[in-house]
């Protein structure tokens, strides 16, 4: 068994707030993402539900399937497991 560190991109799209700039706030964002990390942070992926076989394109799309339903301006998720490798969904 071996570990990986993951970068994790969402990309949300939406109109910006003209009071404050944004599409939405990030303290939101990683409000919504925090359960769904702890599931998947110094776990065995294989043991997670919807995880059995944890590649990083399954992984992509089980995120967003989880925080999407939370997240509506949620378009995609996108996976780097190196700063050369990198997969999305949808793609």
């Amino acid at each position: 068994m071996h570990g990986h560190s993951f970068k994790i991109i969402l990309t949300l799209v939406g109109d910006l707030d003209p009071k404050i700039g944004w599409v939405i706030d990030y303290n939101e964002i990683q409000d919504k993402m925090k359960p769904f990390l702890k599931l998947i942070d110094h776990q065995v992926l294989n043991e997670v539900p919807g995880l059995e076989n944890p590649t990083s394109e399954l992984l992509a799309k089980w995120l967003y399937d989880q925080v999407k339903p939370g997240l509506a301006t949620l378009v995609k998720v996108s996976i780097a497991e190196t700063p050369s490798t990198e997969c999305s969904y949808p793609a």
